[in-house]
């Protein structure tokens, strides 16, 4: 898939206030990580939002995934010193 996510993902502040959805059908990436983080298959996923194909879940994951490797984060505490 490589770059092709980009195609697919779209942040328009017209939808969702701007939250990344995929083009053309109003799904928020966040509803598609979210529901592989809670244990949903593909699958399920294409079976809940019919307007979604198996790209569009494969393209927010990837948009995901280089989100959070291009964001640096700040920790609330280090290990041991809560």
């Amino acid at each position: 898939m490589s770059e092709n996510w980009r195609q697919r993902i779209v942040i328009d502040p017209a939808i969702h206030h701007g939250e990344p959805c995929i083009k053309g059908t109003r799904v928020p990436v966040s509803v598609i990580v979210g529901s592989i983080a809670d244990g949903d298959t593909s699958e399920q996923i294409l079976e809940a939002w019919p307007q979604l194909t198996s790209e569009d879940v494969k393209a927010a994951l990837k948009f995901a995934a280089e989100a959070v490797n291009n964001t640096d984060f700040i920790p609330l505490y280090v290990d041991g010193s809560r």
